[in-house]
């Protein structure tokens, strides 16, 4: 432990003198934001407005209010999958492919449960 500190200590001097870290030891990132968090944190305001909308909407008083807020909620979802795409697209994203044999055995396990309920 103490040699960890002082290879850390070590590195902050070298910072400051503006000389490289010490071999080793991994870069943190600073606390600056770069372009993948200002999307990384468009995307997770994008779920958070979409989970409040949802919400708004099962309680909408009327229907104007409803049609109103059901068409904001909508462009929240657009804005959403469009972060999304950029992400995916930069890499910033990454989902491992279904396997279609898994999504088949998924949706029929599910198709076989609506015969448990009573409408």
């Amino acid at each position: 432990m103490q040699q960890t500190y002082q290879q850390w200590q070590q590195s902050k001097a070298n910072q400051a003198s503006g000389t490289q870290q010490s071999a080793g030891l991994p870069k943190v990132k600073g606390p600056e934001m770069n372009d993948r968090d200002r999307i990384n944190d468009c995307l997770a305001l994008e779920k958070y407005l979409s989970y409040g909308y949802n919400v708004a909407l099962n309680e909408a008083g009327n229907q104007q209010l409803f049609q109103m807020q059901f068409q904001m909620l909508n462009e929240i979802h657009q804005a959403q999958r469009d972060c999304y795409n950029l992400m995916k697209q930069k890499g910033w994203y990454k989902i491992d492919n279904a396997d279609l044999n898994k999504v088949s055995q998924k949706a029929q396990q599910f198709a076989n449960y609506r015969t448990q309920f009573p409408y």
